[in-house]
């Protein structure tokens, strides 16, 4: 009997469907806690300068090439294939704040649920790093993020994902992220998550005044292990920083992606669907197509 093209298209649709595992009611989304060697950064803007030496000392941490826009030797304008850490500036009439931008570091990454082949996960201290062996370079990573932090290069025959992945390497030598290291104001600071919540919450009741009656990232998107700190009348969302409710990222929307994807179910039975049609066609065409 020869093959219906609708009919196999239906097929098609109705194997990738049964293969996402639809979660019971019991598994719905539930803030994780941070793990117990968590560390982080915490970020004060009301002390940045917007010196940009965070920037520097981070590229040559990295071993990142420089990014030229203009004129400068180096001066990139967003977070990039060759730029893991940024500061931006806030300007509105009389108001100015600067807002420095690199991977939060979530506990309960997007990233992380997004990723179908585990490239992206979270590893000593929490931090969410990524591991190239795995990616199959669907960039779905980068959509997840409320945060807009993973970039792909672009430029490059053999891409990589690049993102903060707060100094890793350094930190294994003893040493703290670049960036906390050269902040000539201490805009920015390294530590445990729980001793910079701490410090953060007793900014706040010291100087209510000065600043804005939140700790960003203690329970935004489910929670970050990098924080912030701003002005008083310069809201989060001045700088750049998304709107979010207490949850993570939807539990269903991983569950179902990792099943579709686990095992590859989904692209061998495209193949197949794919064959048949060829098969029919080749047929049809006695054998000449």
């Amino acid at each position: 009997m020869a093959v219906d093209r609708r009919a196999l298209l239906k097929g098609l649709s109705a194997a990738a469907a049964a293969a996402a595992v639809t979660p019971p009611a019991s598994a719905a989304a539930q803030r994780k806690p941070a793990p117990p060697d968590a560390v982080g950064m915490l970020y004060d803007a009301t002390l940045c300068i917007g010196c940009k030496t965070c920037v520097v000392a981070c590229r040559k941490a990295n071993n990142l090439e420089y990014e030229a826009h203009s004129t400068l030797w180096d001066d990139p304008v967003d977070l990039s294939g060759r730029t893991k850490n940024i500061i931006k500036l806030y300007r509105e009439g009389s108001r100015v704040s600067y807002m420095k931008q690199q991977c939060m570091h979530c506990l309960d990454p997007g990233c992380v649920g997004a990723c179908m082949m585990g490239s992206f996960q979270k590893r000593e201290h929490g931090i969410v790093t990524w591991k190239g062996d795995r990616c199959i370079g669907c960039r779905y990573c980068a959509v997840a993020c409320p945060y807009n932090i993973p970039k792909f290069e672009w430029d490059k025959a053999f891409p990589l994902v690049v993102k903060c992945e707060l100094c890793s390497h350094r930190l294994a030598e003893g040493k703290i992220p670049a960036c906390c290291e050269v902040c000539p104001r201490h805009a920015v600071i390294y530590g445990s998550y729980p001793e910079l919540l701490a410090e953060a919450k007793r900014r706040l009741a010291e100087q209510p005044d000065h600043y804005y009656p939140k700790v960003f990232g203690e329970h935004d998107g489910g929670g970050t292990q990098v924080l912030y700190l701003t002005a008083r009348d310069v809201p989060f969302e001045k700088l750049g920083l998304p709107t979010l409710d207490e949850e993570p990222v939807p539990h269903l929307v991983r569950t179902v992606q990792h099943g579709i994807y686990k095992g590859f179910i989904a692209p061998v039975v495209l193949y197949v669907a794919l064959g048949a049609v060829m098969l029919r066609n080749r047929k049809k065409g006695g054998g000449h197509e």
